[in-house]
């Protein structure tokens, strides 16, 4: 199986520091779609894990989370592509779980799900504790620069052989030049 990690927010839609509380706050990136499509039409399962400690806060409710999935999903669709799975945690950072980044709950759950070892699996994201919940796993680690992804670069610029693209799309089409060969 090939399997890419995604995160959400940051990396597929545009991210608030207020957070994404509904449908409508729910905007994908430039390009973040279609490379999601492209790298499915390449072979590639795609899975988001992400943190929404806005549920545990509060702010929205996990039905709510629930459409904006959804409207993620369909918006994707609409391009060709698919996500077949979204692990995500719902707590605040001080109840101190094992799923939120950058613990490895979520990625452990994948392994146990999918019968797989993480190891070299892709895994994308903009923030540094999605960088080191990868780590953690054996993950290939992708930084994208958008979200908080200039930021965590300018704060950790030699984050262990971490690839650095500009974005989403950038990234698919390198990982797909890369499969080619």
């Amino acid at each position: 199986m090939k399997l890419i990690i995604l995160d959400r927010d940051g990396v597929i839609n545009q991210d608030s520091p207020d957070y994404i509380k509904s449908p409508d706050e729910w905007h994908p990136l430039p390009g973040s779609l279609e490379a999601i499509a492209k790298l499915n039409k390449a072979g590639y399962t795609i899975i988001v894990v992400t943190n929404q400690s806005g549920v545990g806060r509060g702010y929205y409710s996990r039905a709510t989370l629930r459409n904006i999935h959804k409207k993620m999903k369909d918006e994707l669709a609409k391009h060709g592509g698919e996500i077949e799975r979204i692990y995500l945690c719902p707590h605040k950072p001080e109840d101190d779980c094992d799923c939120r980044k950058p613990n490895i709950g979520m990625f452990k759950e994948i392994e146990h799900d999918y019968k797989i070892n993480l190891y070299n699996v892709i895994n994308i994201g903009d923030s540094l504790r999605d960088l080191q919940a990868g780590k953690l796993v054996g993950c290939k680690n992708i930084l994208v620069l958008t979200g908080n992804g200039k930021e965590t670069l300018k704060n950790n610029p030699a984050f262990n052989n971490t690839e650095v693209y500009t974005d989403l799309a950038e990234a698919a089409k390198k990982i797909i030049k890369d499969q080619a060969k």
